[in-house]
């Protein structure tokens, strides 16, 4: 089902069974993350935040470039600090629901993600980069430090890693993403929806409840020590147990059968 088709909108969706594949689209600027772009990937969120036929949501992306990250025309047209507070808090707000919705979202990535861009993709949940797929913090070769970028990237990546990005400001490959730890899979690049899609089907095959509870605790507990972290976990593994869904997967397992999953 499409339920945007037009052209002209910065953001198409497609949702394909239980996913939902929102297509950034302005491959004329790289898919800029100008004010229209983010409200348009805030409005999706939102959308798929409520819609529970939901399970997993793909992020691509139209043209040659993933995504450059903030339109630098549009922040110097607006050269003043009340704007650049409120474009700040806009991305960061779009950045925190997309780590905060209950079902994994999916980069697949088949360009350049530049400075905002590669924040983009380093919070999505995973990332499916083509071999021809380039990341930067590039701020620093033009007198801005990719301070909000750092925050994603720097949580995906390696400290020592991190820093040679933002210090240099240099393009590194799909492989050298990988191996940092920004990318989980590099596919051909005529492969990479197909390959994204296979792993967006899997996983959107399990229970979006206990995806969604799974995924909220995986970030929880990340920012906690280590005995707290446990507590936590805890707390929620017993409440998962209590789940409908819990009791099927484990009858299921033990009856050597496919579960039936209710999401409850």
């Amino acid at each position: 089902m499409v339920l945007r088709n037009d052209a002209s909108d910065v953001l198409l969706r497609e949702d394909l069974g239980k996913v939902a594949v929102l297509t950034l689209n302005r491959p004329e600027a790289r898919n800029a993350l100008t004010e229209d772009m983010l409200s348009a990937l805030q409005n999706a969120l939102d959308e798929v935040r409520d819609n529970t036929s939901v399970h997993v949501v793909v992020l691509r992306a139209n043209g040659p470039g993933f995504c450059a990250g903030h339109d630098i025309r549009e922040v110097l047209d607006n050269h003043n600090r009340e704007y650049y507070d409120a474009l700040f808090a806009q991305c960061t707000a779009m950045m925190t629901s997309l780590k905060q919705l209950p079902v994994p979202v999916i980069a697949a990535v088949q360009g350049s993600a530049m400075g905002a861009g590669a924040q983009l993709a380093a919070t999505c949940d995973l990332v499916v980069a083509s071999e021809a797929a380039r990341f930067a913090t590039p701020g620093v070769n033009i007198g801005l430090w990719c301070s909000t970028p750092m925050v994603a990237v720097s949580r995906s990546v390696g400290q020592k890693a991190a820093m040679e990005m933002l210090l240099t400001g240099d393009m590194i490959d799909a492989e050298a993403a990988q191996r940092f730890g920004l990318v989980n899979r590099v596919v051909p690049h005529d492969s990479l929806m197909d390959e994204t899609m296979a792993l967006a089907e899997k996983i959107a095959s399990r229970s979006r409840l206990v995806v969604g509870l799974g995924k909220e605790a995986f970030y929880r507990q990340r920012e906690m020590e280590l005995a707290d972290a446990y507590s936590y976990t805890s707390d929620v593994m017993a409440h998962n147990m209590m789940k409908d869904d819990a009791v099927e997967g484990l009858n299921a397992f033990l009856e050597k059968r496919q579960p039936g999953w209710t999401n409850s």
